[in-house]
């Protein structure tokens, strides 16, 4: 059995399990033998992400909005706190809910893990370097974030709840820990969601132009979804505090990343510069020394093999992928 899931959990609660990121990670812990409860609100979470789960013995789909409270009938032993909006497009129409669920939300979770006496795993990000002057970045670094930006809802709130995972852990002894994720992409991305795997490959099947912002040097460290899932899962079976940085080490440029795409998808798609956002991070690169020492993991599917299942998805659930552009 490999590392992310040596330990074995009786009943893991996910809030956010219906998003991007929480919906694979509900089925690996179902595939594992762990009774899942999902517990999303459904402001960016789908339904259909998580439509294949609802027969599978031992798993639970609660509506709730985790800022309000968090209770479910079973007591479980895990506790994953994914839930907030994490693309730019969301964080951006929903600031305060993003912030909310950040503070109050981890909050709750974090008094029902305790109350549990369950494992809590926060799903932190990258984001909390900011836009860094460290490359790559390592878990001692403490980044370079504004705090009044308009990326602030997102990375404050991050951070924020790193925080107070750290003061729970200390003043009441629950059992914590901190992954920060790097750009993860992969299957059940939203085509609209402002991030760029699903926004050119969205582009490059419709033949459109892909819109690379800047001059595209800026760079990202893309993690297929199924490895930072084991390294979730590696984390949260360990029992380390953290934070730990997840993600791939490999940096791509935004130019680059387009022209692969293009390729990979055969499109005659070009490529059409535009004006980089506001705070735009220039470079992003974990460390993942951490992860690699302490829990045997990096990844293992390569940028290629991962656009390529990626694409492959988009194919055959276009409808899926492009239904929700308004949220």
């Amino acid at each position: 059995m490999s590392t992310a899931l040596a330990r074995n959990w009786g009943h893991a609660v996910v809030t956010g399990g219906a998003g991007f990121v929480g919906s694979h990670l509900c089925a690996a812990l179902l595939d594992s033998g762990t009774a899942v409860t999902c517990v999303d609100d459904f402001s960016t979470g789908r339904p259909e992400n998580v439509a294949a789960l609802l027969d599978r013995p031992g798993f639970t789909l609660v509506r709730a909005n985790v800022s309000e409270g968090l209770t479910v009938e079973r007591p479980p032993d895990l506790v994953l706190h994914f839930a907030s909006p994490a693309s730019p497009a969301d964080y951006l129409r929903l600031p305060l809910h993003t912030i909310e669920t950040g503070s109050l939300g981890t909050r709750n979770a974090l008094e029902f893990a305790h109350d549990c006496g369950a494992r809590f795993l926060l799903a932190s990000t990258s984001e909390v370097y900011g836009d860094p002057q460290q490359n790559p970045q390592n878990e001692r670094y403490w980044g370079n974030v504004n705090p009044v930006g308009p990326r602030s809802v997102y990375d404050e709130a991050k951070r924020f709840g790193e925080a107070m995972t750290t003061a729970h852990a200390e003043t009441h002894g629950t059992d914590t820990g901190i992954v920060r994720l790097f750009n993860t992409y992969g299957p059940r991305m939203r085509g609209h969601d402002g991030r760029a795997v699903p926004t050119f490959v969205r582009q490059a099947l419709d033949g459109e132009p892909l819109t690379v912002t800047g001059d595209g040097r800026q760079t990202r460290s893309l993690c297929y979804v199924d490895d930072t899932v084991r390294g979730i899962l590696a984390v949260a079976a360990h029992g380390m505090r953290g934070p730990v940085n997840i993600g791939n080490p490999t940096e791509i440029t935004m130019l680059e990343l387009a022209r692969l795409v293009i390729e990979l998808t055969g499109s005659r798609s070009q490529i059409r510069f535009i004006g980089r956002p506001t705070d735009d991070p220039a470079v992003r690169c974990p460390d993942i020394t951490l992860a690699r020492d302490k829990l045997a993991w990096e990844p293992r599917v390569s940028a290629e093999e991962g656009l390529r299942r990626t694409i492959a998805w988009f194919r055959e659930f276009r409808d899926q992928a492009t239904a929700t552009a308004g949220r």
